[in-house]
C-alpha cells in the first residue's frame, strides 16, 4: 500500500471520530491533494455526488416538516432575488472580461443555483465541452472551499442568529455541501434552515436547464436535463420525521442524521482531495475573476439584506 493510500484511510478514521469535522475534512482533503495527489481519484466523481445527496436526503429526518415549509417560505423571495441577479451580473460581467458564453454561463448557474451540481446540468443542455465544464467547476470549487472556512467566522462575527446564518449562507455558498457544512459550524438551527433553503433554491437547476437548452437549441438535440430527486427525498424523510408513530423512538432519527453528517464529512474530504494542482493550473484568471466578483456581490448584497431584514 502507497503512503498516500495509508495516509487516506487513516484521515477518513480521523475524521468519523468525534474530532472531525466538515472544515478539517475539506482541509486534510487540501492538504493530501496538493502534497501527495489525490490516491483514489474515481471517488471523487459519482460516489462524492451519490454520499452528498443521500447525506442530504438523510438530514431530512432530523427536520419537522412545519419548519422545513416555513423555511422555505421565509427564503423564496432572497432565492428568487439571488438566481436572476446572479445570472444578469454574471453575463454582463462574463461580456466585460471576454470570457467565452458557455463558459460565463455555467459560472453564472453555478453561482446562482447550487455550484457543481447546476454546472454538471446546465453543461450537457448547452452542449459544453469538457473543458469548459472542468474551468467553471474548479472556480466554483475553489470558492466553495473558502466559503467553508470564512462564513462561520463572519457570521460570529457580526453576532447573527441562526436563522440569519442559514438564510445567508444557503443564498450566497454555491454547491450544497458547504451551504451544510458552513451551517453545521454554526449550529444546529441554522443547519436546519441553510438545508431547507438550499434546496429549494437547487430546485431552480430544472426551468434554468430548460431555458438554457431552448437558448442553445441549435444543434443541440434532446438536452438532458439532470432533476434533483434527492430534494424529494429530503422532504419525504421531514414527513416521516413528522407523522412517525410514538413507537418509533427519536433516537432513531437522530442516528440517520448523524450518519447524515458522517457521509457530509466524507463528501467534503474527496471534494478536497479532487483540488488539485493541475485544476487550480486550468482554471484561468479570467474565469476565476468573474466567478469570484460574482460572488462577493452576491454575499455582500444578501448578507446585507438578512442582517435587515431577517
Amino acid at each position: 500500500m502507497s503512503v498516500a493510500k495509508l495516509i487516506f484511510f487513516l484521515a477518513v478514521l480521523f475524521l468519523l471520530s468525534p474530532y472531525g469535522s466538515p472544515a478539517l475534512a475539506l482541509a486534510i482533503g487540501l492538504v493530501i491533494a496538493l502534497t501527495l495527489g489525490d490516491p483514489f481519484p474515481h471517488l471523487s466523481g459519482k460516489p462524492a455526488k451519490y454520499l452528498l445527496q443521500a447525506s442530504v436526503a438523510l438530514l431530512g429526518f432530523g427536520m419537522n416538516l412545519g419548519a422545513v415549509y416555513a423555511s422555505g417560505k421565509d427564503g423564496i423571495l432572497f432565492i428568487v432575488t439571488v438566481v436572476f441577479g446572479a445570472l444578469l451580473i454574471g453575463t454582463l460581467l462574463g461580456i466585460l472580461l471576454n470570457i467565452p458564453s458557455r463558459v460565463r454561463t455555467l459560472i453564472s448557474c453555478g453561482t446562482a443555483i447550487c455550484g457543481g451540481s447546476a454546472i454538471a446540468a446546465v453543461g450537457p443542455a448547452i452542449k459544453a465541452e469538457n473543458d469548459e465544464m472542468s474551468v467553471s467547476l474548479g472556480t466554483i470549487f475553489i470558492l466553495n472551499a473558502v466559503a467553508l472556512f470564512l462564513f462561520p467566522i463572519i457570521g460570529n462575527g457580526l453576532e447573527m442568529s441562526q436563522a440569519q446564518f442559514g438564510i445567508w449562507s444557503a443564498i450566497a455558498i454555491q454547491d450544497t455541501s458547504s451551504v451544510v457544512g458552513a451551517a453545521t459550524v454554526f449550529g444546529s438551527e441554522a443547519l436546519a434552515t441553510a438545508t431547507t433553503v438550499k434546496l429549494a433554491r437547487a430546485l431552480w437547476i430544472i426551468p434554468l436547464a430548460l431555458a438554457l437548452a431552448f437558448i442553445y437549441r441549435k444543434g443541440n438535440g434532446k438536452a438532458k436535463i439532470a432533476i434533483p430527486w434527492f430534494i424529494f427525498f429530503f422532504v419525504g424523510a421531514a414527513a416521516v420525521r413528522t407523522f412517525a408513530p410514538a413507537w418509533i423512538l427519536p433516537s432513531v432519527f437522530d442516528s440517520l442524521v448523524n450518519i447524515a453528517k458522517a457521509g457530509l464529512t466524507i463528501t467534503l474530504f474527496l471534494i478536497g482531495l479532487s483540488l488539485s494542482r493541475e485544476m487550480l493550473r486550468n482554471v484561468g484568471w479570467r474565469p476565476f475573476a468573474l466567478g469570484t466578483i460574482l460572488w462577493i456581490i452576491i454575499a455582500s448584497a444578501s448578507l446585507a439584506a438578512v442582517l435587515r431584514f431577517v
